[in-house]
């Protein structure tokens, strides 16, 4: 999987590079600025801890190689989903007032808020100009079909962004509620770039599905994996205070199985705001009433649901070996 990394990464920020470029005009030089700080290209900080894994792009191009396509069509695909992302986490960071993004000042916090709002809408509407370079490679209904999963999944991100924000004040929610909230804010996009590596690939229509399926089940066990990381994860590994899912109030599912039994932690958490005192007991107490265990489990059934739904896509030589890999990576991480 390493080479396959080294191979795509130039090209991928080459072409990201192209599409942040169409926003270049007469005195939008901040504009451009605002959209390559944001991209880790520029600024105090820039380098490869601020641009990310670009994991959704490396996904796309490995789907549509294992596939049985030529990588190098589907880089406007992977452009695509790695701009939506982006997007995401402009708007995100605006609404969870997060200060800090990768170790730098979001750009809500160098700019302002209005400023911060219109980069994020900006890198919306690149996203989509993104995927029109799609018709130097594919069909004019493979182009309209690309457009349509990925405008179905902007509108799954902004709904479960929505279901995320108001179960924040919410205290009747139960363990069904959780997944309609994590299907929109992870499993659609990774879903979207499997998919759409497929589709580039000319797969035939099961085999899309397949890979789709893939996508879907993968972004689910990655989340689940994170809630229970952003409990009992070693801080050292994850960058971030593991106490902070339980300070913040944050719905995880070993939270909501916690409340779901109505025991001690569930009464401390009705009792309102959590210290950080308070938090290595608390943790502890949720182990204790299963939650870990449960939390555990999940990912280990979404995780074999993923890989059967891979093995139903048939992937391809090293591509597919390459694939395989990059899947057991994201749902082993302990950060």
């Amino acid at each position: 999987m390493k080479s396959y990394v080294q191979q795509f990464l130039p090209v991928i920020e080459s072409e990201l590079s192209q599409v942040i470029d169409l926003a270049i005009g007469p005195d939008l030089d901040e504009l451009h600025t605002m959209l390559t700080y944001h991209m880790g290209w520029e600024g105090e900080g820039a380098g490869p801890e601020a641009t990310g894994k670009r994991v959704r792009p490396i996904l796309v191009l490995l789907t549509n190689a294992a596939a049985g396509g030529n990588w190098e069509e589907a880089l406007p695909a992977s452009a695509a989903v790695e701009l939506v992302h982006n997007f995401s986490l402009i708007h995100d960071d605006i609404e969870d007032n997060s200060p800090l993004r990768r170790g730098r000042p979001t750009i809500w916090k160098k700019w302002g808020v209005a400023q911060a709002i219109n980069t994020g809408d900006a890198m919306f509407t690149l996203a989509h100009l993104a995927l029109q370079r799609l018709n130097t490679s594919c069909s004019e209904a493979a182009v309209v079909e690309a457009s349509r999963i990925l405008q179905n999944t902007c509108l799954k991100l902004t709904q479960g962004q929505h279901l995320d924000i108001a179960y924040e004040a919410r205290g009747d929610l139960n363990l069904e509620a959780y997944w309609p909230m994590v299907n929109g804010k992870t499993a659609a996009l990774l879903a979207a770039c499997t998919e759409l590596g497929a589709l580039v690939a000319k797969a035939p229509q099961a085999q899309c599905n397949s890979y789709r399926d893939f996508g879907f089940s993968l972004g689910l066990a990655f989340q689940v994996q994170d809630d229970l990381l952003g409990i009992w994860g070693d801080s050292a590994l994850t960058g971030k205070s593991a106490e902070s899912d339980l300070i913040t109030g944050k719905k995880s599912l070993p939270v909501l199985y916690g409340l779901s039994l109505n025991g001690d932690f569930a009464k401390r958490w009705a009792q309102g705001k959590i210290t950080s005192a308070e938090v290595p007991a608390l943790a502890a107490q949720l182990e204790e009433e299963g939650a870990r265990t449960y939390t555990q489990d999940t990912t280990n059934q979404l995780t074999e649901n993923a890989l059967n739904a891979l093995d139903d896509a048939g992937p391809q030589g090293e591509a597919g070996d390459a694939l395989h890999s990059l899947a057991m990576r994201l749902l082993r991480r302990q950060s």
